[in-house]
């Protein structure tokens, strides 16, 4: 799709987002609710965020530690500054940033930053999707098979590990989409098996925390059950993976949300209520994730 096409809807969006919420809940009554929460809630709140952009930051510090060793203040910039770019430029433009910043702070070359990328956001949809379907299946499929169903899931970037030279060979003269991808895939893995494990580890730690967060964040604005909130914080993150969405995530974000919950009997105006709320605090952590990242140190 052409670039300036896509721009175009993620504006067209945004504006949907803003005459739904001024239609169907009014301005006031979506604010009000923030003044309920008590300051050390949202402090608490935004410190728990801060430790996941921390845990980020080392997922990066760990996978280049050779060319970042004693650097970490300034790769932590380096992904505030990415996710504040990430989450406010649209159609995810804002993870150019990432292999232009690893440049030019780095001196580390696209051809390798690109794979990096890659093998963190596999990582990243591969733990969500895993977390989404014990929250999902748990309640249908009891706590045996949902273990079983759970451990397979996570069995799949091991086996890409261990069979990667194997699956390259085999893919190698192979035409297709699929199969360029798969490709790509492949080259993007961690030859050490201890960064591998490491970058698994880290990617765990920052999304364990960033759902109980983001999920108790969600439940200050609508009553739901803890689950239910869990899949609609999912859903919402999820959407980032789509071909169109709106600027900084608008409109999609909250679509994502409001259809996962509402499955569980949550009207459709709260739903969009908490969901912009739930925005709203995560944009503000980014923000304020920006604001600290010029504090740290750009080089050693």
């Amino acid at each position: 799709m052409n670039p300036i096409l896509r721009i175009f809807i993620g504006a067209v969006l945004l504006v949907l987002l803003l005459i739904a919420v001024d239609v169907y809940v009014g301005w006031s009554e979506l604010l009000t609710p923030w003044l309920l929460l008590s300051p050390e809630t949202i402090v608490i709140a935004l410190i728990l965020t801060f430790a996941t952009y921390m845990a980020r930051a080392m997922r990066i510090y760990d996978y280049f530690y050779q060319q970042l060793k004693g650097r970490f203040a300034a790769c932590l910039r380096l992904s505030l500054q990415h996710g504040l770019l990430n989450n406010f430029l649209p159609m995810r433009t804002g993870e150019i940033s990432f292999p232009l910043l690893m440049s030019r702070q780095f001196d580390i070359p696209a051809k390798r930053s690109v794979p990096a990328l890659l093998w963190f956001r596999i990582m990243d949809i591969h733990t969500l999707i895993l977390l989404g379907l014990v929250s999902l299946l748990q309640p249908q499929l009891g706590n045996t098979l949902t273990v079983v169903l759970a451990v397979a899931w996570l069995a799949v970037p091991w086996v890409l590990l261990v069979g990667s030279r194997r699956l390259q060979q085999g893919v190698s003269n192979r035409q297709g989409r699929v199969f360029e991808l798969l490709i790509k895939l492949l080259h993007s893995l961690p030859h050490d098996r201890i960064k591998f494990y490491k970058t698994w580890a880290w990617t765990a730690l920052n999304w364990f925390i960033k759902l109980a967060v983001f999920t108790f964040i969600l439940m200050q604005f609508i009553k739901l059950p803890g689950a239910a909130a869990l899949l609609g914080v999912i859903a919402g993150d999820l959407t980032s993976v789509l071909p169109v969405h709106g600027i900084a995530g608008a409109g999609t974000y909250e679509a994502g949300i409001v259809a996962a919950v509402l499955p569980f009997g949550a009207e459709a105006s709260d739903a969009l209520k908490a969901a912009v709320n739930l925005h709203i605090f995560m944009l503000g952590g980014s923000i304020l994730g920006g604001l600290v990242s010029l504090l740290l140190p750009a080089r050693k």
